[in-house]
């Protein structure tokens, strides 16, 4: 099982068309997709891995399945 982290969930945001937005509140990012006006919040604790309910929850509000569909991502 692929676990991520900011940077390497952030690549795989970038080519799925998505930006840096602001900062967010507290450790959070906000990252925007711009032809559909999505806003996602990203954790950003730079040694951490994302935990696996946070993932699963991006990867909906991406309109991803599961993360099987982000770890299909290059």
């Amino acid at each position: 099982m692929t676990s991520y982290n900011y940077k390497k969930l952030t690549k795989k945001l970038k080519i799925l068309g998505f930006r840096f937005f602001r900062q967010g509140r507290g450790s959070h990012v906000l990252w925007v997709r711009d032809g559909d006006k999505t806003v996602i919040p990203i954790p950003k604790h730079s040694a951490k891995d994302i935990k696996l309910g946070t993932l699963h929850e991006i990867c909906k509000q991406i309109g991803l399945k599961n993360k099987n569909d982000l770890d299909k991502i290059n």
